[in-house]
């Protein structure tokens, strides 16, 4: 999909297809009011004999309309103006996606982002509308047979910048929007793929076409054998009763000077999680193909990055393994000893992201990174208290915090933060090593954020659950990209000018 920005007036456009809100009791927005102007009030006349009132998402073809140069015109309901909020601006944008699919329109102006959304400028609009363009337009048929062609459709999408002089600022934001869109289609893609397809060598193999893309990203893998002369116990507990090998995958974006410290994100890679030994009931385990959506939201993320050439420096790890109960999986009560040379007892195998994660944090300490942001679908506790709102956020270090949080609320992806006292420490004492892995039922997103801090005291770190947000289940089924949009607005607004 192409997306540009222009500054044109409604009426003067030879477009397949323009797109104008409507509020409720048919009071036309600013584009629809220019184009009843032009068309001599037909737009008015049409909306007055009932066939919209405005309603929040309705849509409403019309065709060949007098001394209108489009092909079509399609009004889209945007409900109270009082209460157009961004969550509403999201509504409608989506609505008129799903009308535009069910057309031949291959060109379409969007005067959308005309409308006034309370708090947010008219970058945010835009960069909104590509998300949510892009999000309405992915499908994911890989697998299924039979495919007949793409009908023609929706190629190209013009949206309307109101003052000329912002059209510089627009197409920043755009060209943002566009790779954070391709970051999120690849996240998708990857979760979306089943077990048997996306490995942990899958990944390592995404990572390698990428490099290839890509002139300012290296890459190094590691396999199980160098794991284990570094000393990644942990790691490899996750992976002993599987036949699909790990791999520590480190994606090394160069975009700022040398001198520069990188910022970098870890992700937990388990590429399908059975629970181990401490086995997962079967309903719905399926879906535990999408347990390395964290690996898959930072590898989308380093994509995003390298298409968007930010000049900062951003180191992508991937702590990828299966997690399988074979004859030489890990038992409940044994115990590992960690990169950092600090013991684990295993009470619980399904337990096991912290596991690949606590290893990948220690061995981040050799970048002598800026900060850390590790994403994980670590803990079912996050859906508990948050829902599929919103991605928790924990750390060690406030502005870092402050920072993802601000991200969040703008792209819209947004965050929620927790607390890590250290009384919730106590939770994970163990009779015989260092630590327990699991610290009973209560606050299970904060104890499982309270282990991971355990690795990460040489560094600026904050932890993200995404176990809420990375994936729809129901007949939606699938995965989200989320949080790459709260990603690269976070490292977006770390570029220094």
């Amino acid at each position: 999909m192409e997306f540009t920005v222009e500054s044109t007036h409604p009426a003067q456009q030879r477009s397949a297809c323009i797109v104008a809100g409507v509020f409720e009791r048919r009071k036309l927005s600013a584009a629809a009011q220019a184009l009843d102007e032009a068309t001599d009030g037909a737009i008015s006349a049409l909306v007055k004999r009932g066939d919209m009132d405005g309603e929040r998402g309705q849509c409403l073809w019309l065709h060949h309309v007098p001394h209108d140069l489009a092909d079509r015109i399609l009004l889209i309901g945007c409900g109270k103006e009082r209460e157009f909020s961004p969550a509403a601006f999201r509504q409608v944008t989506a609505a008129m996606v799903g009308a535009l699919r069910r057309t031949g329109a291959d060109r379409v102006h969007n005067y959308l982002t005309d409308l006034p959304v309370k708090g947010h400028d008219l970058t945010w609009k835009l960069v909104q509308s590509v998300l949510v363009v892009e999000d309405g337009l992915y499908r994911f048929d890989e697998f299924k047979s039979g495919k007949k062609p793409a009908p023609p459709g929706l190629k190209r999408m013009v949206l309307n910048v109101a003052d000329a002089k912002d059209l510089k600022a627009g197409a920043q934001a755009m060209a943002q929007a566009s790779a954070t869109a391709l970051g999120m289609a690849l996240t998708r893609d990857l979760a979306n793929r089943p077990g048997n397809v996306c490995t942990p060598t899958h990944l390592a193999e995404q990572a390698r076409q990428l490099k290839k893309a890509y002139k300012d990203l290296k890459l190094e893998v590691l396999d199980e054998e160098e794991m284990e002369k570094l000393g990644m116990g942990a790691l490899l507990a996750v992976s002993r009763g599987s036949e699909q090998p790990a791999k520590l995958i480190v994606m090394d974006y160069r975009g700022g000077k040398k001198s520069d410290k990188p910022v970098v994100l870890v992700g937990k890679g388990i590429t399908f999680d059975t629970g181990g030994i401490s086995i997962k009931p079967g309903e719905a385990m399926d879906e535990m193909k999408f347990d390395m959506g964290g690996a898959a939201a930072v590898m989308g993320t380093m994509k995003a990055v390298a298409e968007l050439r930010l000049p900062m420096n951003i180191i992508g790890v991937i702590a990828a393994a299966e997690n399988m109960p074979d004859g030489k999986a890990t038992k409940p009560g044994d115990i590992v000893t960690t990169l950092s040379g600090q013991t684990v007892e295993i009470l619980n195998t399904d337990a096991e992201g912290r596991l690949v994660l606590c290893d990948a944090l220690t061995y981040v300490e050799r970048f002598d990174p800026e900060v850390v942001v590790d994403l994980a679908t670590l803990t079912g506790a996050c859906i508990i208290a948050l829902g599929h709102q919103a991605t928790a956020v924990l750390g060690n270090h406030g502005p870092l915090i402050h920072d993802l949080l601000a991200a969040g609320q703008r792209s819209g992806d947004r965050a929620w933060e927790l607390p890590l006292w250290d009384e919730y420490q106590e939770q994970l004492k163990s009779n015989f090593a260092d630590m327990a892995n699991i610290g009973g039922r209560p606050a299970g997103t904060i104890t499982a954020a309270c282990f991971l801090s355990r690795f990460t005291k040489k560094y600026k770190w904050a932890h993200l659950d995404i176990a809420g947000v990375a994936w729809k289940s129901g007949k939606d089924k699938g995965a989200t990209g989320r949080p790459v949009p709260l990603l690269m607005q976070f490292l977006a607004s770390r570029v220094k000018d």
